[in-house]
């Protein structure tokens, strides 16, 4: 069994909404990719973590004594 890439919804680029453009993907211009790497090399995307116990089962060195 075949896709036809034909009748995939069309996907939009993350940064303006334009058609992606398969050189760029899942951008639509090199602007727009520039514009996400800038967005991760800043700290504008960040992932989020939180201080909890390490693997061990010990807190954190860092971790507020006075918590919990």
């Amino acid at each position: 069994m075949s896709i036809d890439p034909t009748s995939a919804p069309a996907r939009v680029c993350p940064i303006c909404s334009k058609p992606e453009v398969e050189t760029y993907r899942p951008f639509c211009s090199k602007r727009c990719a520039d514009v996400d790497l800038n967005r991760w090399l800043t700290g504008a995307y960040a992932i989020p973590v939180s201080e909890e116990e390490d693997e061990d089962g010990e807190a954190s060195p860092h971790a507020d004594p006075r918590a919990g």
